[in-house]
């Protein structure tokens, strides 16, 4: 197990400048990871397909081939997973300190990110991949904040719920506000109209309906395993703290009985979000139609 006050301790003696290199350098392994695992997995399910349907000459081949394949998916997931738990740890870190730090953190990061996108020349599907990055960074904070949370249930001492709100509003008002900003002077720099995002959400919507259009340029491939990994390592001592004392086989029963259901509950809310978001995908995709017959 991952000794999460060591690493807490450890990023905490560091000061604010250094705090944002590292959580940089977190964000840009974090890209990498995001973006290897995709490959990996892509690797992974053709190793699977490959075994599925070889011949019997080849089933040994095919297997070494198929578990290399899962070591080293296993492997990216670890190491991504602990990428995203240190920027957890990071961003936790600015949070509780009381000296402004969160605030440098975002200011200079959103900033950073500012400098780095708006010169840049880039094309329509550029700006549609940069579009579904942005929307996985979404889970990714959530995921973050969800650390903090859990750590705050765990260790804080006095009120803290509405010092935990305005902050988590602090980090999405500052990226949404950012993301916002910098797409703005993409747009503008590269000359692409803003109904270019009316059709990025249009696309986005028929993958939720599982449409499959001819000129679909990419589809949003968002793995949630590191970051699933994170919020089940986090949320794993506010479990614990829930179970009574008692003799093992109790203590077992109580285990089980909140991990059925956790699965459930969390079943449920996939599936109500799944309706909620068919629900808007269809009532959008319907609203884009009768704007093209209204401008035919």
């Amino acid at each position: 197990m991952i000794d999460i006050s060591l690493i807490y301790h450890v990023i905490r003696g560091q000061g604010t400048i250094k705090l944002y290199v590292v959580y940089n350098v977190l964000e840009i392994f974090d890209k990498l990871c995001q973006s290897f695992g995709e490959d990996v997995l892509q690797v992974l399910f053709n190793s699977a397909e490959g075994l599925s349907t070889c011949s019997t000459d080849r089933v040994t081949f095919e297997l070494l081939r198929f578990l290399l394949d899962g070591a080293i998916a296993v492997l990216a997931f670890v190491v991504h997973s602990f990428v995203l738990l240190a920027q957890a740890i990071t961003l936790s870190t600015c949070i509780i300190a009381h000296n402004n730090a969160l605030l440098a953190l975002l200011v200079s990061n959103n900033f950073a990110e500012i400098k780095s996108n708006v010169f840049k020349k880039v094309s329509k599907e550029n700006l549609h991949n940069l579009v579904y990055y942005d929307i996985i960074e979404r889970f990714h904070i959530t995921a973050f904040l969800l650390f903090v949370l859990a750590q705050n249930i765990l260790e804080a001492e006095g009120p803290w719920f509405d010092s935990f709100l305005i902050n988590a509003s602090y980090v999405f008002m500052c990226e949404v506000l950012i993301d916002a900003i910098k797409h703005s002077f993409l747009a503008k720099f590269n000359e692409i109209k803003p109904v270019a995002y009316s059709e990025f959400l249009e696309d986005l919507s028929k993958q939720i309906l599982n449409e499959q259009p001819d000129d679909r340029q990419k589809d949003l491939t968002f793995i949630p395993l590191a970051p699933a990994c994170v919020v089940i390592r986090v949320l794993t001592p506010v479990y614990a703290t829930l179970l009574p004392a008692g003799p093992f086989i109790w203590r077992i029963f109580w285990i089980l009985l909140w991990s059925v259901l956790t699965y459930f509950m969390l079943a449920i809310f996939k599936i109500l979000v799944g309706l909620i978001l068919r629900c808007l995908a269809t009532w959008y995709i319907n609203l884009r139609l009768t704007r093209k017959q209204h401008a035919d």
